[in-house]
């Protein structure tokens, strides 16, 4: 089981993102605000969880979470400002809906802005090792998967539903026979340079 706290006395939030990696869509940031000796043994990381049991824990969580918050930060802006900046402030942004503000932030990562007077920590792989920034992960994955599933009903050809936007050979053909949709991160690399996805 994942460690319930960083410092049993004080109020933490967990924090991650989901989407980083994607070539088109939002990237999603969660926050979670866990109860004090919470226990579940089935979260973890969500990327090591299987899709259906993702969906009922993260149900589970918004039921039991003290506080959460959930915010999709579009691609358009990740455009503007590029991912990291855009990711952070996700986190950010999903924190200031939290409705208890958090004593500290246990951040997915090694990069964040400290926001306003909450102090933080970056935990590299912390979505493997503390539960509050696990619960967030799972958050943030299953809101953006519903998101890039329900874009998948009006661009089916990118196949946003095995995908969900990441790079892989199904969706770059789908760029290269359609050419990007509206909801691609134009800064991104869509398509590899003189790569033919066909060969």
């Amino acid at each position: 089981m994942l460690k319930a706290f960083y410092k049993p006395k004080q109020l933490e939030a967990g924090c991650d993102e989901a989407g980083r990696g994607c070539l088109a869509g939002p990237v999603v940031a969660a926050a979670v605000i866990l109860p004090k000796g919470y226990k579940n043994k089935f979260i973890n990381d969500s990327k090591q969880i299987p899709e259906k049991l993702r969906f009922e824990l993260a149900e589970t969580i918004k039921k039991d979470a003290m506080a959460w918050a959930v915010v999709a930060v579009s691609h358009t802006e990740i455009d503007e400002i590029n991912i990291l900046n855009a990711s952070i402030v996700g986190m950010q942004r999903a924190v200031e809906q939290l409705k208890i503000k958090p004593e500290f932030l246990l951040i997915d990562g090694n990069r964040f802005k400290k926001h306003k007077d909450i102090p933080h920590l970056c935990v590299i792989k912390g979505d493997e090792i503390y539960m509050s920034i696990a619960a967030a992960s799972l958050l943030a994955k299953t809101h953006r998967d519903e998101l890039m599933l329900s874009l998948h009903e009006k661009f089916p050809h990118y196949a946003w539903d095995k995908n969900k936007g990441y790079p892989t050979k199904l969706h770059r053909k789908g760029i290269e026979l359609h050419g990007p949709c509206e909801h691609h991160r134009m800064t991104f690399t869509l398509l590899p340079p003189q790569l033919s996805l066909f060969e």
